[in-house]
């Protein structure tokens, strides 16, 4: 099989000095698609010295942006993404490609504790997998994993719903479990970055905090707004309950919430909807 081999960049011109090189080294059948996300450093000179095609924005449109240009640009039937800053090794792409040729549809490169950038986002990461793994029924490794190999043809499926911000393995993942597409996850070492990073803690934080919403709603959304909808009828009933042995009364609290329980569940009947929509058009 061709293999085609992104990475989106944005300024990343120290790290990728070394590291297109030993990529197209190792992997030099590969065609090596470097996506300029509106650097404002050397990095598109870079990849041309280094003989890889670029693909530049003239503005910066985010990771998800770059990784649906450099999809749209390969050529190959498999397409593998990887983070342009020097923290993964490009010879674990074959561990990769060797599942991937198993029969399945995507196959994720998983990072452990050491791998994580902090403690911060790897508590926050560990929520994103248990959630994805109660919402999905799979053990989901690593949602937020940027190093994947996938079927070029699936992946194209998907990238109406990509988001142009950080949150793209997320979403592609959620996909192709929801379409029922074989997805895998292989441990993977991963080193330091060079450079600094781009994720904003505050302003990043609650992007992320969202996509713990866009998770549930993705993939199942009465998941999300049952259990929320009875947690609310729960409270109206409790609370219309003790306002009977006290006051004899029903009282608009109660009303309110046995009101917000009915509302609760019939937007979640409305989303389940919206979601198996939009998975009929992609099939």
């Amino acid at each position: 099989m061709r293999i085609s081999i992104v990475l989106p960049a944005k300024n990343e011109a120290a790290a990728l000095k070394g590291f297109l090189p030993r990529l197209a080294s190792l992997h030099a059948g590969a065609e090596i698609i470097v996506v300029d996300d509106g650097s404002t450093d050397d990095t598109a000179q870079v990849c041309r010295d280094a003989g890889v095609t670029v693909k530049r924005h003239p503005y910066s449109m985010g990771n998800g942006a770059a990784i649906k240009t450099g999809a749209r640009a390969a050529t190959g039937e498999v397409i593998v993404f990887m983070d342009a800053d020097g923290q993964h090794d490009p010879a674990l792409i074959g561990l990769l490609l060797d599942k991937l040729d198993e029969g399945y549809d995507m196959v994720v490169g998983a990072r452990d504790w050491a791998g994580q950038a902090g403690v911060g986002r790897g508590l926050a990461n560990g929520l994103y997998n248990r959630l994805a793994s109660h919402m999905t029924g799979f053990d989901v490794k690593d949602l937020t994993s940027g190093f994947r190999a996938v079927r070029a043809d699936r992946f194209r499926e998907f990238l109406h719903l990509l988001p142009n911000g950080f949150s793209y393995p997320t979403t592609c993942t959620m996909a192709f479990f929801r379409s029922a597409y074989a997805v895998a996850y292989v441990p993977v070492p991963v080193a330091k970055r060079i450079g600094r990073s781009h994720i904003r803690p505050l302003k990043d934080g609650v992007r992320f905090l969202l996509i713990i919403f866009k998770i549930a709603t993705l993939f199942s959304p009465l998941k999300l707004f049952v259990p929320t909808s009875l947690a609310f009828f729960l409270l109206g009933l409790g609370y219309y309950g003790y306002t009977f042995v006290t006051e004899h009364r029903f009282t608009n609290m109660s009303a309110l919430l046995l009101s917000a329980s009915v509302i609760v569940f019939l937007i979640g009947l409305i989303s389940e909807q919206i979601t198996a929509l939009t998975y009929k058009r992609d099939a």
